[in-house]
């Protein structure tokens, strides 16, 4: 992997990561492990959207990431969309360690298969885990688990609807409750926002393709962030 951190921001540190190997597939190992100091403001977001190709029937790729936030340090992770293609097998975790008063916005957008090219996913497996931790303490878990025919799990009311796109948002710091109307107006009818407690709050939203999902996203990062999203996102 190779980090860029572009030159412009005076408020916080962005850094840009690239895949060099230009996708994920099975028995890769990737890690990232970053950290905002005291006082710190950390960006970290993607040069552009990472694939999950095709992997053998015993081999998974495994995707790790780390984030730590020290006191009143925030960090925010937007990457790019992940696409997942047939016969793709993903493993991938986030976990984050928060200080008492530091912030974490993390937004992942999952795309199984694109829509423009036909493509459905008939054969693939993702387990998807978040684990976030303030002062040591667990506040938050989510998992999401597609095996086998996706594509049909997928069509399922109950699940999504037949939506090809789906993301995860979640907001843990201070100002959490006061962003709870601003992200549901920004969502709209593509996503839903609860209000866990008061320094925590989840959204997930859903949509036919990727670019219909970054129509509701890339507001919903506005209003979290006060900023536009990455440049690398308008690429």
């Amino acid at each position: 992997m190779k980090a860029l951190f572009p030159q412009g921001t005076r408020d916080h540190l962005q850094c840009v990561f690239l895949n060099t190997s230009g996708g994920v597939t099975g028995g890769d190992r990737f890690q990232l492990h970053a950290t905002a100091a005291e006082g710190a403001h950390l960006e970290l977001t993607s040069q552009a959207a990472e694939r999950i190709y095709r992997a053998q029937p015993d081999e998974t790729g495994r995707v790790r990431t780390r984030l730590t936030a020290g006191a009143g340090a925030r960090i925010d992770w937007l990457p790019q969309e992940t696409i997942v293609f047939e016969g793709a097998r993903l493993d991938r975790r986030l976990e984050a360690d928060l200080a008492p008063d530091a912030t974490l916005l993390a937004v992942e957008v999952l795309v199984f298969g694109r829509a423009a090219m036909g493509e459905a996913l008939h054969d693939a497996v993702l387990a998807d885990h978040w684990r976030i931790r303030r002062d040591g303490v667990l506040v938050f878990a989510d998992s999401v688990r597609l095996s086998g025919d996706v594509a049909a799990r997928l069509a399922d009311p109950a699940v999504a609807g037949g939506a090809r796109a789906m993301a995860s948002v979640l907001l843990a710091g201070p100002q959490a409750a006061a962003m709870l109307r601003p992200l549901r107006a920004a969502l709209g009818p593509a996503g839903g926002a609860s209000l866990i407690r008061d320094d925590l709050l989840f959204a997930r939203a859903l949509a036919p393709e990727a670019h219909d999902l970054r129509r509701h996203i890339v507001p919903a990062i506005r209003v979290l962030t006060g900023r536009d999203c990455p440049r690398t996102w308008m690429l």
